[in-house]
């Protein structure tokens, strides 16, 4: 009788099992210690798993960085999606854009302070996530815009490029935790008199 192989899917749910045990023990130890301190031999110690066995799962401390870093930004895209689908108009959604960004990042960075690091250095390293979630937030700007310039709602003589990175500038210090955790304690307040400027600025 032909010998019968096991399925390679069979690996599939520990292998997935490990790495999100990974993922957490990392979450836990980065939480303590910082992202920037850490090793890979950290982990693989607060795990019981050899660095060989961490490799076969992560190529560098950064992949395990970019998984956490990911879902986090994953978190804020959708909550904002969310908050810009119940706006009923295009000055409304440029409004909510800069009031949840500011509270979905204030509450998720800084709350959960153990995120802090992860999220500052790949801000500051240009981590692929980081740079989805800017290419995300700059899309979402343009439709906005786009939209507010169909209905009437905002002024059409500067090309839309133009328009688009000046309220991105603008939204920045918001979108990113470095510069998001300077200002902290008035950024809900500040974030809604710039989009109020802004705002008065995008009229026809």
């Amino acid at each position: 009788m032909t010998e019968q192989k096991r399925p390679a899917a069979t690996r599939g749910p520990s292998d997935h099992t490990f790495r999100d045990q990974i993922v957490n023990a990392a979450m836990e130890y980065f939480s303590h210690y910082g992202f920037e301190k850490t090793t890979v031999a950290d982990l693989a110690r607060s795990v019981g798993f050899s660095k060989a066995y961490i490799y076969k799962f992560f190529s560098s401390k950064q992949e395990i960085g970019e998984v956490i870093c990911a879902s986090c930004l994953t978190q804020i895209t959708q909550r904002l999606s969310v908050a810009l689908e119940e706006a009923p108009s295009a000055t409304e959604k440029m409004r909510c854009l800069f009031q949840t960004l500011t509270v979905a990042g204030s509450e998720l960075f800084f709350r959960e302070r153990r995120l802090f690091d992860i999220a500052a250095a790949a801000s500051r390293e240009r981590w692929s996530s980081a740079e989805r979630y800017e290419a995300w937030l700059r899309e979402t700007i343009v439709a906005i815009l786009r939209e507010g310039r169909a209905a009437g709602e905002f002024e059409r003589k500067t090309p839309l490029d133009e328009t688009a990175a000046a309220v991105y500038l603008v939204l920045r210090p918001y979108a990113d935790p470095v510069q998001l955790q300077a200002t902290l304690d008035t950024a809900k307040e500040d974030a809604s008199r710039l989009a109020a400027l802004l705002l008065r600025s995008l009229a026809p």
